[in-house]
């Protein structure tokens, strides 16, 4: 089956480098396949309702420097509550069905993170040619060493970091920051090693607060007066860490504040300096991409194409080695990539005398 017409969507939260994907995927398809592209609006949620548009050369004209997505984006997931469409009166899944039906698509390309990529699974489990994009700025997707959007929200967070360390140093203050990253400390790591934090907190790494302010005292005994400490937003207690899934999320909910707030909260009280916090927030998720991710999301994109082409239906686009290759749906579905205790980024930290709160 050769493929003349495939959808594309982008779809959960916004990342550096979606324009850029989409441009690729649809340039290249164009060019070398002949191949005609139909934008799908607003994630899974579009091809839900059947809001589509076919793409041409003039949509895509001028969007690699762009941040955000032209398509727009959902957090729509069509497996998870399968009940009837208020809209369209059918269940989710069968309406997306329809729509690739009525729109004549050969393919679909979504683009998105670990909820993405695990609807897409499903989707070609239920009989539809679907090819994943990687994108997540938290990097978390198994089978690739790396995602785009990943790169830019890490210059983000290491200047912001940068920045925060002259007033730190100015006023002789603890400063928590928090950085994007609920189920996986990447972009936290990252940033933290690049801005010269002194303490990092994961969400794969449970945190002593004792720990904490004794690295804090150190280095006030020290004749250092500041501390920098980041915090994934995801990072948790050893207390914490004991409980179940359920019951840490209902305890979350019940927070009036994000975890920085905490960390600094109970910094004062164990050390009795003072702290100030700054949540990073959409500002990771924002803005240009970095040249970084505009070229590897070109190259995941057009690497979508020649899948499409190749009819390598099923697969995710994933770099392994610095090579693209193509990973299976079903063996990333529903996975998340965590970062080991044996890392050598946490190691290097280690060994710098960086505090990762245990």
């Amino acid at each position: 089956m050769r493929v003349k017409r495939f959808g594309i969507l982008t779809s959960g939260g916004d990342a550096p480098g979606l324009n850029s994907a989409i441009r690729a995927v649809c340039r290249t398809a164009a060019i070398q396949y002949g191949m005609t592209a139909i934008g799908i609006k607003n994630g899974y949620r579009g091809l839900i309702e059947n809001n589509c548009f076919e793409l041409s050369g003039e949509d895509i004209t001028g969007i690699l420097t762009r941040g955000g997505t032209i398509l727009g984006t959902s957090r729509e997931k069509p497996f998870k509550n399968p009940e009837i469409d208020e809209k369209t009166g059918l269940l989710p899944v069968e309406a997306i069905k329809k729509t690739y039906a009525e729109q004549k698509m050969d393919a679909l390309v979504c683009i998105g993170g670990n909820g993405t990529n695990t609807t897409a699974s499903l989707l070609a489990n239920e009989g539809l040619n679907v090819i994943g994009l990687p994108k997540t700025i938290d990097n978390d997707i198994v089978k690739t060493d790396v995602t785009f959007g990943f790169h830019t929200a890490l210059d983000v967070a290491a200047e912001a970091i940068d920045r925060i360390h002259t007033t730190a140093h100015s006023h002789s203050r603890i400063m928590v920051i928090e950085v994007m990253g609920h189920k996986a400390g990447w972009l936290s790591l990252y940033s933290g090693i690049a801005g010269g934090a002194d303490v990092i907190l994961l969400p794969e790494i449970p945190y002593d607060i004792d720990s904490i302010a004794e690295c804090v005292m150190k280095r006030r005994d020290a004749g250092k007066e500041f501390s920098i400490v980041v915090v994934a937003e995801g990072a948790l207690s050893k207390d914490e860490a004991l409980l179940t899934k359920k019951e840490l999320k209902r305890r979350r909910k019940l927070m009036p504040y994000s975890i920085a707030y905490r960390v600094a909260h109970e910094l004062e009280e164990a050390t009795g300096l003072v702290s100030r916090v700054t949540v990073l927030g959409y500002l990771q998720r924002g803005g240009t991409p970095s040249p970084f991710d505009r070229i590897l999301s070109t190259q995941f994109g057009a690497a979508g194409a020649h899948f499409l082409a190749e009819e390598r239906f099923g697969s995710l686009v994933a770099m392994q080695d610095n090579k693209i290759v193509a990973v299976p749906l079903s063996e990333i579905a529903g996975k998340v990539k965590n970062i080991e205790s044996d890392n050598p980024m946490i190691a290097a930290g280690r060994g710098l005398g960086t505090s990762f709160g245990d």
